[in-house]
């Protein structure tokens, strides 16, 4: 995983810098840039800089340095197919196009950030608002009819903060869920202390049969000490002081027929195996696991696992990403629902999301999930 990450930073940096150069090239061949500065390249290229400059501050302080480069790139990206396009618009017509001469409309340019905006407008509204997505399974065990909530992924703080999870947290209150689970990720290494306690206090408003069970993700512990201004065991007393249970390589009884399992992360190299986790479960009960990261599907279907939630994927995040993750992410799956041997697993795509504001090979949710039984 960490190899893919590497590769992704490394080709958007790479990108950027690229894309930067071909964008401010791209907006000096605007007729009105041309028309302003009296086609002198120089005052041309200086003014289109500058508005390249003016609008990548716009979103570098409205966002973030990450998102100004994802933009860019789709920028890039966009404007590379049209001026292919029009590269064989030209060649059939056998004549020149008039782009670029002061006089022309340049439809390269005007196609490809009017594309781009329209894109990443949906891919932010895919980021921002927060779907539902249910799922129907069935089982022989003696469960009746559950319904589960489970969300992961908040990165508190990354979309949006304690008052608008509080929000988030009314919605699924209002869905009448028998049991909340979260598996891993509720904050992240940017959140602040205040909006982590608010919103540990939206988890305590919650009101299911059998209650709120979390267990870690990658970020919730964190990966650079204090700098988000809360420790990890500080995090640990206000999700208990709300009611919400911990499971860390842990196992716990729940009613008559429900065992929930939760995983310590796939991060951590201590952790115990599936096998040795479950090994003292009564088959008969009805098995949750909780583990962030969708990695060890073959071990949890070869157990007594009915149900494996995770999250961690956050459904692939942006095309073609999306479709790399499932090849060279290391993950069983990136998104939705499968069946092996007698076990249901589901990765949600997130309720929020990790430091980027779009979401374009996937959408923000919470999931239901009506279990059938006897």
């Amino acid at each position: 995983m960490n190899t893919l990450w590497g590769f992704i930073f490394s080709f958007a940096a790479i990108a950027g810098i690229v894309g930067a150069i071909y964008i401010i090239w791209s907006i000096y061949r605007f007729p009105g840039i041309r028309k302003i500065t009296n086609n002198k390249r120089i005052p041309g290229l200086l003014l289109s800089f500058g508005i390249f400059a003016a609008f990548f501050a716009l979103f570098y302080f409205t966002m973030s340095l990450v998102n100004c480069v994802i933009i860019l790139i789709h920028l890039l990206l966009f404007k590379l197919i049209f001026d292919i396009v029009g590269l064989f618009v030209k060649k059939a017509r056998k004549k020149k196009h008039p782009e670029g001469t002061g006089s022309g409309f340049y439809w390269q340019g005007w196609g490809a950030f009017g594309l781009c905006f329209i894109y990443l407008a949906i891919g932010y509204f895919l980021c921002n608002h927060v779907f539902v997505t249910t799922y129907d399974i069935e089982t022989d065990k003696a469960v009746g009819d559950l319904k589960i909530v489970m969300f992961a992924d908040s990165h508190i703080g990354a979309t949006f903060d304690g008052d608008g999870f509080k929000e988030q947290i009314d919605r699924i209150n209002a869905e009448n869920p028998d049991i909340v689970l979260i598996p891993g990720d509720f904050v992240d290494d940017g959140t602040d202390k205040d909006n982590m306690i608010k919103a540990c206090e939206a988890l305590g408003t919650i009101n299911a049969k059998y209650g709120v069970w979390f267990s870690y993700g990658n970020h919730d512990k964190g990966y650079y000490g204090g700098r988000r201004g809360f420790s990890a065991e500080s995090l640990f007393v206000y999700l208990r002081v709300n009611n919400v249970q911990i499971l860390e390589d842990k196992v716990r009884e729940v009613g008559d027929n429900i065992v929930i399992v939760g995983r310590a992360d796939a991060s951590n190299r201590g952790r115990m195996s599936i096998e040795t986790l479950t090994k003292d479960i009564d088959p008969d009960k009805y098995v949750i696991v909780l583990d962030h990261q969708p990695t060890d599907y073959e071990n949890e279907a070869n157990s007594v696992a009915d149900l494996v939630l995770s999250g961690h994927t956050h459904g692939g995040q942006m095309l073609p990403f999306t479709f790399f993750q499932q090849s060279f992410g290391g993950n069983n799956r990136v998104y939705g629902y499968e069946r092996r041997n007698n076990t249901d697993f589901i990765v949600t795509s997130g309720i929020a999301d990790w430091e980027l504001k779009f979401k374009t090979g996937t959408k923000s949710e919470y999931v239901v999930i009506n279990v059938k039984g006897k």
